[in-house]
């Protein structure tokens, strides 16, 4: 939780790999794949959930084990690792573009979490002058939602906090709900901060546009063929201080949660919007013949 939002975790991951081949002295070429193996394996159990982690990883090592000596290997990851980088922020970029055209002058908008695709949208938006207003979510046990609020508290825009079930009530003042991804599936559900789905319900409801802000790396495509996104659970200490309730109470403490792709408008990609029912083919386009070892990004 040192690093928070799926985007960032992903560069995170590509930077670490990448300081680690800058790093990687003496040894031999078998010697370091097989210890960026470890590396790899490391960051993709620390943040189960977030394909982007994956993505970036194998965008990040992608081609290494064909080198053909260890000097062309670490130069090989150190250049993937920039490249993923910096095309992530452009991603990030180009999506504030795109989703700030769908704000109309006078919007009220709702986010949750703190995604930084969707304040990108957010604050584009405001500097293009719109008045706009903006509730965001507090977003337990982790609180999120106040990293949030202050962020676009400090870019001028009008901006209120509100308690997690305060959702549905707020709901109908909302015109539009923008929130971040942190997978999204070939079928075009979305896996996001617990709570996203009780967002797209309150606005599927209330009849509110709904918009997922995604860049392509956040999509699966293990999901392709059918695996499961594996929702993470944390510690119970997010949740509850030690003795506050009896031994025998269980404790749930999802992190993430499933919004059905028929509840979402539309996911804003660095490619464009595009309908949910569109990922498929998006995927299977972007991935080619290489769908089972390249990165979708």
């Amino acid at each position: 939780m040192e690093i928070r939002g799926a985007g960032r975790i992903a560069r995170a991951g590509a930077a670490a790999l990448g300081d680690f081949a800058d790093s990687y002295a003496g040894g031999t070429l078998e010697g370091f794949l097989e210890d960026l193996d470890r590396a790899s394996e490391t960051l993709l159990a620390s943040r189960p959930t977030a394909v982007s982690l994956w993505n970036g990883v194998h965008a990040t090592t992608r081609g290494a084990g064909d080198a053909s000596s260890l000097d062309e290997a670490r130069a090989l990851v150190s250049a993937n690792a920039r490249e993923f980088c910096a095309r992530s922020e452009r991603a990030v970029e180009e999506i504030a573009r795109i989703g700030a055209r769908r704000i109309q002058d006078g919007d009220t908008i709702m986010t949750h979490c703190n995604s930084s695709a969707a304040l990108g949208v957010i604050k584009e938006a405001h500097r293009q002058g719109k008045d706009i207003k903006v509730y965001a979510t507090e977003s337990r046990p982790w609180r999120q939602g106040i990293l949030t609020v202050n962020d676009l508290a400090d870019a001028g825009v009008d901006i209120t906090l509100i308690i997690d079930s305060a959702v549905r009530t707020v709901m109908k003042r909302t015109d539009k709900v923008f929130v971040g991804a942190d997978t999204v599936t070939s079928q075009g559900a979305l896996i996001n901060k617990v709570g996203t789905s009780q967002l797209a319900l309150a606005a599927h409801e209330a009849r509110v546009q709904f918009y997922a802000c995604a860049e392509t790396y956040k999509f699966s495509p293990m999901t392709l063929f059918g695996d499961t996104v594996t929702i993470e659970e944390r510690d119970v200490s997010e949740v509850i201080r030690p003795g506050e309730v009896r031994g025998s109470v269980k404790i749930f403490n999802p992190v993430f949660d499933s919004t059905p792709a028929s509840y979402i408008d539309a996911i804003i990609t660095e490619l464009g919007m595009m309908n949910p029912g569109a990922v498929y083919g998006v995927m299977v386009k972007q991935l080619g013949d290489g769908i089972f070892n390249q990165e979708l990004f």
